[in-house]
Formats: structure tokens, C-alpha cells, sequence
């Protein structure tokens, strides 16, 4: 017989005495170590669902095992190294090296057993692994359901569906009348049963689905249309870093399901086999992807393989997986070569030889040209884009679309990223790019979500981030060491107002939400009031009485006038929301980040001759001499955003963007952190002294 016991308690970890899933933050290596009694079992193994980011293994001073990558699971043989009495030794490292992605990427690298380990006992003859592969005929409403199982036995036996059969590895079953997996409304799951005379027995679930995408049309589940529009997650939050528990991937997973999205990009590396199980539970669509980021490593070909080779076998079974991603943003850093060529056609192979039955996809940085050769390589593509966020406006979002469908009409393309940071503190009655309040991280989806919807032939779309999470490069919009794009803050559960644009847009469960709850003290006399819902109509009650009442889609408006403090209260048949918003002589200064740059062309002394900060980034860095002032403060403030900042101030594509962007613009971004009020103004000072 097989027993799986969970092996996560009393294991020592600097002196101290730790239950896993464990984990570190800062870059270094680490050991784990515990002891054990001699299991009773013919054969006996120990599986760690991850170790970041090398590990190496020693039972009882013998090395047993190396492993290079942090986020799949491996599996490690002790039957010949048991004593009566055993100390297992883990050795965790998520130090730098030049083999061994991630190494650059816009999240922190925790190291440790942040997943638990297994300890797995079977007779000596045994099943490794279980394939599934379901093939639906829709018309037929049949399922060919070919079941694989790796085994060192003579034969097995397999079941599924009720039907029986023996076979040396492979099976064949038909399902009549079969009940597919149909994504959020039926998510439908059989199982399949291999056993082994010897006693030992694994059985895997499966669902039976047809998908596939058309350049024009998008995604389609089962023969019908079926748009993916949802999120992407990381595997961290707050007080817990990656050290994920099965109540905390449940909890992530009712935001999905409360938010209403049909899919999920589960970035940038493989995520738990829990999570998985919860997207195939509840009929969310999966990206799955290794983390081959930002940067290509010569040395690093063999893990990319290495890493993929784990996504796939590891992952096969679940149906919510429909793509293989291969790469995020690798070009951010560099120029394309024939090596970065040659891996990602060799990873395409090797996922197309492993799994015929999915596609495989790229997210490409948007400084990519779009007639770059890797674009080709995938089946499929998808573009990160932040118009609107770091660079440009927000009406080049749809016009990259548009240009890029007109020119590639036959291509797949997808919105694999688009976010924008807010730190919930903060807030404006004229949000803009670079403030870091919600009210522009609104402003921006509200835009987003409709580029998306008149856009259906974009086959997935995902939100960066659902959550904020760890990235300890960043030092900006008020927080130290994270990336605040989420909908949703970094203790995964203060949602932001945004959330509730796509809560309104996705889900089918009526609400009604005030956005600005956080936003109370406002100096105008007149605000607006922002309500988002999936009702058609909203009435707005100021202070007990009917102000107005308005129809619409999602997005409801109103302007109240405010002379103290006022209740507000929206409503829609049974259901409402209130808030409190009261008047004050002056902007309350907790609710403001970003500095506001004084108009030099209000000043009596402004030139308009000579260079200000009103000048794009390009005209003053052609000026010898202002080139040299303007480069080293960019210098400063390319440092506060971390490695992949660095990397990416290396690309020719993405300077020829900024060099377009006004000096003013990128320093009401880069924040006080970087460049201070009176900063600026001696800056603007000195660009003034030299002529154009």
C-alpha cells in the first residue's frame, strides 16, 4: 500500500525549531535539517513541492540530491541511505548566479521549503506517474480518454469511468454522452485509477474539454466563445511571503471567484499543485509558465529546459491549463540573439513533443517590435503593455492593438499585463499618471476595460497584479520593497476601488460599491462621487435626502456639493453602500505622494527660450550641458526601481520612448523619494541658464 505523510514539523532552521512551509527573504543560503525514525515501507521517498532556489539534500551525511529551481516539486529516493534512527539535511540557496532563472525580475526571491514536503512509502513495485489525455469530439459528444502509467512493474491496471482494463502502461477509454469541463458554469472532473498487484495505487482527476483560438474571434471553450478576461497572481502576501497554506490558496481563490474572473496568469514561475487543483475545482482558465524573465542567460539554457520539462509532466492533468508560457518580458534587458532565438524555439519543441495538446504562448515587454522574429515562435502571443503607467498616454493602448491586428491579421494576440500602482492612502480630485491614488488607478482601468471589450479578438486578457505583492527592488508610491498594482492590497484582502470595476463587469452577483471610502477630507467645494455596480440603475442620498438617481453600465457619476460633513449613501433595490465625506479648507496632506510640480510658465521668470522641465527627456539629454545634469538625476532615479530598472534602462526601444516623454512627467512619477520639491525647482533653475 502507498502512504503519503505530511513531513513539515520539527525541522531546525537557524537554531530554531520551524513548521513548514518556511521561508526567507533575503539572498543566501540556508539549511534545513531534521530528524526521524526509520519508516516502515519497502520503498520510501521524500517529495519537495519546492525549494528555492537550489537545493541540495544529505540523509545521514550521504548527498543524495541536487536540484536546480525554486518553484517545481522533486522527488528524492532514501530507501538505501535509512538507518533506524536518520537526519536529513536540506540546504537552501537563493544566492546569484548565471544559470538559474530568475535572476532579474520584478519580484523578490524568497528562499527556503516555502511548500512542505511529503514523505511517500510504496511496495517495491510502484507507479511513478499518471498521464491523462482526453480528446472531445464535440459533435459526437465523445471523449477518447488515453491514460499512461509510469511504473517498474509487469502490468497495471486502469480505470476509468467505470471501465476496467490491464494493460503494460497505456490505456484507451471512450466516454459516451461525456460531461465536459465547461469553465465556471459546470467544471466537470472524472478520474482515472492505476493499481498495481503489488498493492500500490495512484488515482488523478481529469476533465474532458475542447479549446482552441482564432486571430479574429479569441479563445473558444467547447465550441463556443468564450473571452478570458481575469487576472494574474503571485504566490506571496504579507506576513506569510511565499510560505502559502492550503487556507491561504482557498482564500486567494474566492477573490478570484468574488471578483468573476474566468482565468487566472499564474506568473512568473510554476505555482502550487493546491492552486491548480482550485482552478481546475472551479472552472478558472490557466496560464502556467516557467521563469525564464528579463533576462536571457547563455548558461541558463539547460534549466529553461529543465524547468519547463517539471511544468509540463507535473502539471498535464490539470484541464485548466490551456497554454505553456516559455518566456516573460526576456527581452527587457537586451537585444534579441540568435541564442535567445535558439532556446525559445528549442523550449516551443520541447513543450509541443511533451504535450501536443496545448498551445504555447510568449508575454512580450512593449518595447518589443512587433516584427520581432521571436514573436514568431510560440503559437501564440501576448504583449505587456503600461500606456497610460510608466510611459505615453492611455489612448496608445488601443492603437498598439489596432496596428498590431491590422498589420498581423492572422497572428493570436493577447493583453497578457497592463496595471497601474495605488497605494490606498492616497488620493486626488484630479487624479493623474504618477500619483499613486486610487482615483487614477481607476481612471486608467476604466479606460483599459473598455479597449479590452471593443477588442474580441484578444484572446485573454489579464490584469497585473490581483494582488500587490513583494518586489524588493522598489522603493516608491509610499511603500518600500512592493509592487502596488494589485486590485487588491498585499494582505490579500483590502480591495481597492478598482476591483470593483471588474467585480461590476465580470461578476454575476448583484452589488453596488462607493468608491472613495478611504478619500473622506476633500478640500473642493464640489466632489465627485463615483459608484461602481452591475445594476442598471444607482440613486444617490446625501445626508437622508434623494440627490439623484442614474442608469447606466458600471460606471455611475454623480457631483454633490459639500459644506461640512455629509453621509452619502448609493442604492439599488435592496442593495447599498454609504460613506462618509466632509469638507476642509486645505488637501489633507496624508492623502498626496507625488509632489505637484510648480507651472514655470506661470513664473515671471520663466524663459521660454532656454531648457525647463517642461522639455522632453530627448531634447535635453542631445544638450551637451544639459545632457549631463538631466542624465544623472535619471541615473537616481532608474536606482530606486530596482534591478529590472537597470535592465531595462539598457533598452534601445524603450529610451527612444522616454526620450519622447517630458522631463515633468517622469519626475511627478519618480515621486519625492527620488527628486524633492525644492530639488526640482533649483533643477528647473539650472536647465533655465542654458539657452536652446
Amino acid at each position: 500500500m502507498r502512504n503519503i505523510l505530511d513531513f513539515n514539523e520539527n525541522w531546525c532552521f537557524d537554531g530554531e525549531t520551524v513548521t513548514l512551509p518556511h521561508c526567507y527573504s533575503e539572498l543566501r543560503q540556508a539549511v534545513y535539517q531534521k530528524s526521524f525514525p526509520k519508516p516502515k515501507g519497502e520503498r520510501v521517498f521524500l517529495k519537495f513541492e519546492a525549494s528555492a532556489m537550489i537545493a541540495d539534500v544529505t540523509l545521514n551525511g550521504f548527498h543524495i540530491a541536487h536540484h536546480e529551481g525554486g518553484y517545481s516539486a522533486f522527488t528524492v529516493e532514501l530507501t538505501e541511505r535509512l538507518r533506524e534512527e536518520n537526519t536529513i539535511t536540506v540546504t537552501t540557496d537563493n544566492t546569484a548566479n548565471d544559470r538559474v532563472y530568475p535572476q532579474k525580475a520584478d519580484f523578490t526571491f524568497y528562499g527556503g521549503l516555502y511548500r512542505g514536503v511529503k514523505l511517500i512509502t510504496t511496495p517495491e513495485e510502484y507507479i511513478e506517474r499518471v498521464l491523462v489525455t482526453p480528446t472531445v469530439d464535440l459533435e459526437a459528444k465523445t471523449a477518447t480518454v488515453t491514460v499512461k502509467a509510469e511504473h517498474n512493474a509487469g502490468t497495471v491496471e486502469i480505470t476509468v469511468n467505470g471501465e476496467t482494463k490491464r494493460v503494460h502502461d497505456t490505456a484507451e477509454f471512450v466516454i459516451a454522452n461525456v460531461r465536459l469541463w465547461n469553465g465556471l458554469s459546470d467544471p466537470y472532473l472524472y478520474s482515472a485509477t492505476a493499481r498495481l498487484d503489488s498493492g500500490d495505487e495512484v488515482r488523478v482527476k481529469f476533465g474532458c474539454r475542447e479549446f482552441h483560438v482564432d486571430p479574429k474571434k479569441g479563445f473558444f471553450l467547447n465550441g463556443r466563445p468564450y473571452p478570458l478576461r481575469g487576472v494574474s497572481r503571485h504566490q506571496d502576501m504579507e506576513g506569510a511571503g511565499s510560505a502559502l497554506t492550503i487556507e491561504h490558496h482557498r482564500e486567494d481563490m474566492a477573490v478570484i471567484r468574488e471578483i468573476g474572473a474566468n482565468t487566472v496568469r499564474l506568473a512568473h514561475y510554476q505555482q502550487a499543485q493546491e492552486f491548480y487543483d482550485l482552478c481546475d475545482e472551479n472552472g478558472i482558465i490557466v496560464w502556467a509558465e516557467i521563469p525564464y524573465i528579463t533576462e536571457h542567460m547563455p548558461k541558463g539554457r539547460e534549466n529553461t529546459l529543465s524547468q519547463m520539462r517539471e511544468l509540463v509532466t507535473q502539471c498535464y492533468n490539470h484541464p485548466s491549463i490551456v497554454c505553456w508560457g516559455i518566456s516573460n518580458e526576456i527581452t527587457a534587458s537586451g537585444a534579441v540573439t540568435e541564442d535567445m532565438l535558439e532556446n525559445h524555439r528549442l523550449l516551443n519543441d520541447l513543450c509541443h513533443e511533451l504535450d501536443p495538446t496545448r498551445l504555447t504562448t510568449m508575454a512580450h515587454v512593449f518595447m518589443l517590435e512587433t516584427d520581432s522574429p521571436i514573436t514568431e515562435i510560440p503559437d501564440i502571443g501576448s504583449y505587456n503593455l503600461y500606456y497610460g503607467w510608466y510611459l505615453g498616454e492611455l489612448t496608445q493602448n488601443e492603437q498598439f492593438f489596432d496596428e498590431y491586428h491590422a498589420k498581423f491579421p492572422d497572428r493570436v494576440i493577447g493583453f497578457s499585463e497592463y496595471g497601474a500602482d495605488a497605494n490606498p492612502q492616497f488620493h486626488s480630485a484630479k487624479p493623474e499618471r504618477g500619483d499613486y491614488s486610487e482615483e487614477y488607478q481607476c481612471v486608467y482601468h476604466e479606460h483599459i476595460l473598455k479597449v479590452i471589450e471593443e477588442r474580441p479578438y484578444l484572446w485573454a486578457t489579464h490584469v497585473w497584479n490581483l494582488f500587490d505583492f513583494s518586489a524588493s527592488g522598489r522603493d516608491e508610491g509610499g511603500k518600500k520593497g512592493q509592487n502596488q498594482k494589485g486590485l487588491v492590497c498585499f494582505n490579500h484582502k483590502t480591495r481597492k476601488d478598482a476591483f470593483y470595476l471588474y467585480k461590476a463587469a465580470w461578476s454575476k452577483d448583484p452589488f453596488i460599491h462607493l468608491c472613495g471610502k478611504r478619500y473622506a477630507d476633500r478640500a473642493e467645494n464640489e466632489t465627485e462621487i463615483k459608484v461602481y455596480s452591475n445594476c442598471d440603475t444607482v440613486a444617490l442620498y446625501m445626508d437622508g435626502k434623494l440627490h439623484d438617481k442614474r442608469s447606466g453600465k458600471r460606471v455611475f457619476t454623480f457631483t454633490v456639493p459639500i459644506t461640512g460633513e455629509h453621509k452619502i449613501k448609493a442604492v439599488s433595490g435592496d442593495l447599498s453602500d454609504t460613506m462618509i465625506v466632509r469638507h476642509v479648507d486645505k488637501p489633507n496632506p496624508d492623502y498626496s505622494f507625488a509632489q505637484e510640480i510648480i507651472n514655470w510658465f506661470d513664473k515671471d521668470s520663466f524663459d521660454p527660450t532656454a531648457f525647463s522641465v517642461k522639455d522632453t527627456l530627448g531634447a535635453l539629454m542631445a544638450n551637451p550641458e544639459t545632457g549631463k545634469i538631466v542624465g544623472a538625476m535619471m541615473a537616481a532615479a532608474t536606482e530606486s526601481r530596482g534591478e529590472v530598472a537597470k535592465s531595462a534602462s539598457q533598452n534601445e526601444a524603450l529610451q527612444k520612448m522616454m526620450a519622447a516623454t517630458p522631463l515633468e512627467t517622469l519626475l511627478r512619477q519618480a515621486g519625492p523619494n527620488v527628486v524633492t520639491p525644492d530639488e526640482i525647482k533649483e533643477l528647473n533653475e539650472t536647465l533655465q541658464r542654458v539657452k536652446k
